[in-house]
């Protein structure tokens, strides 16, 4: 026990000397290619686009919903919606399209 509370001192150094490295799952370029084919015909996929139908959130009004996060993305997109289709990502496809929308995010 003497052991260890002699190392106590140094860990909040040891602890802030560990760089923090953020995981990005998906490619966007990838995801904004699979929602041009499968989503552009409800969604305005890209920036500055019009939208179909004016009821129905731009992938932009989506990446700057407050507190959304890759998370919310997930569960936001293997929701059934009233007018939306049920449509079933495969994973990669799902991680490609949740990080193409949050790659569009500009509100910090």
């Amino acid at each position: 026990m003497a052991r260890i509370l002699k190392f106590l001192p140094a860990l909040p150094l040891l602890l802030t000397s560990v760089p923090a490295v953020a995981v990005e799952l998906g490619n966007a370029a990838a995801g904004l290619e699979y929602a041009q084919k499968v989503c552009a015909d409800c969604h305005a996929v890209e920036p500055d686009t019009a939208m179909l139908f004016s009821q129905v959130p731009s992938f932009q009004e989506v990446a700057d919903t407050t507190g959304m996060t890759p998370r919310a993305l997930v569960v936001w997109l293997t929701t059934s919606h009233p007018n939306m289709p049920d449509i079933i990502l495969a994973p990669d496809d799902m991680d490609n399209v949740v990080a193409y929308i949050m790659s569009l995010r500009t509100k910090k």
